[in-house]
């Protein structure tokens, strides 16, 4: 019995591994006072070293709202690639939440859910920028205040390499054994 008592408290004081661990998504996210982002990334498909200056880039993310009694409103957004420009409703309803842009894999807002708005942000790109790096995003709320977060760059879901069987020659074999 002793031993029971003794065996059942070895795991008292362990953070359990699942704890620590980060949503499989494919931004990074962010606080300003009572609004939590989440998935905040740029979506843009990269065929060559650069996206180019000149051309349009979807930013993605939600906001929520944590605040139990008081609704906030997205003024701006900045960066120093490009200018962003946010259409549709910024409210970010009290205890809802502000979808921009249609996440990989998920065809509209969370409407039947929780208070959702949803609105698009494009960012008419200034610079080249590419993948593996982040780039610095200000958010600024009516109530909330302003956050600037790193922000990386997701292809969406287009093929990341073309097949390796257009390239191969007959009679080849590429990779394995």
């Amino acid at each position: 019995m002793a031993a029971s008592a003794i065996l059942s408290g070895c795991s008292a004081g362990q953070v359990a591994q699942t704890a620590t661990q980060e949503a499989a998504v494919n931004g990074t996210s962010g606080r300003a006072g009572d609004i939590v982002l989440r998935n905040v990334h740029l979506r843009a498909a990269q065929t060559t070293d650069y996206v180019e200056p000149g051309a349009d880039v979807e930013l993605i993310f939600v906001a929520a709202n944590a605040s139990p009694d008081a609704a906030d409103k997205l003024l701006s957004i900045t960066s120093d690639i490009g200018n962003v420009r946010l259409t549709g409703d910024a409210a970010v309803p009290v205890n809802g939440v502000l979808v921009v842009g249609t996440p990989d894999g998920q065809t509209t807002a969370l409407e039947s859910v929780e208070a959702a708005d949803s609105a698009e942000a494009t960012v008419a790109l200034s610079k080249p920028i590419t993948n593996g790096l982040t780039y610095d995003f200000t958010f600024t709320f009516e109530k909330a205040g302003e956050t600037t977060i790193e922000v990386p760059i997701s292809a969406g879901e287009a093929p990341r390499r073309e097949a390796a069987a257009e390239v191969d020659e007959p009679g080849e074999h590429s990779g394995g054994h």
